[in-house]
């Protein structure tokens, strides 16, 4: 399967959206799909070979699972490269606009359990609330 390739353009510094996207104490206000969900948790040791692991939880506590990787490749405020636990791979492009604007780019390998098109949404509809979340904080 060919991996899904999803932007969005922020209107913010590339160092606050690295930032943003790479702190627990920020990653746990955004990185959820649906506003029924939510992130409790979140370690993110971001060096190459480190790990990260975000909590995502439905609210009411139906359904839950940790997301886990390791990381591969890290160019600060430029690029992040990493592996989730079943080897998939991911990729993540900081590109500075302009002094005030960055584009962010996700390419992943998408799974073999949802549709491509439920993937793209998901992944998309986390890149959107990271997207509001700087821009209003």
């Amino acid at each position: 399967m060919d991996p899904i390739k999803i932007d969005i353009t922020i209107l913010a510094p590339v160092e606050k959206v690295w930032n943003y996207f790479n702190e627990p104490k920020h990653i746990t206000k955004w990185n959820f799909a649906h506003e029924t969900w939510h992130c409790p948790s979140s370690e993110n040791n971001l060096v190459v070979g480190g790990k990260f692991k975000n909590r995502m939880e439905a609210k009411d506590k139906s359904f839950g699972f940790d997301f886990e990787g390791v990381y591969d490749e890290i160019i600060p405020h430029e690029i992040i490269r990493y592996h989730l636990e079943d080897g998939r791979k991911v990729e993540v492009v900081f590109d500075k606009i302009d002094e005030n604007t960055t584009k962010v780019i996700e390419i992943f390998d998408p799974e073999k359990q949802n549709s491509v098109e439920m993937q793209r949404d998901g992944w998309y509809a986390i890149l959107n609330n990271f997207h509001k979340y700087v821009e209003n904080h």
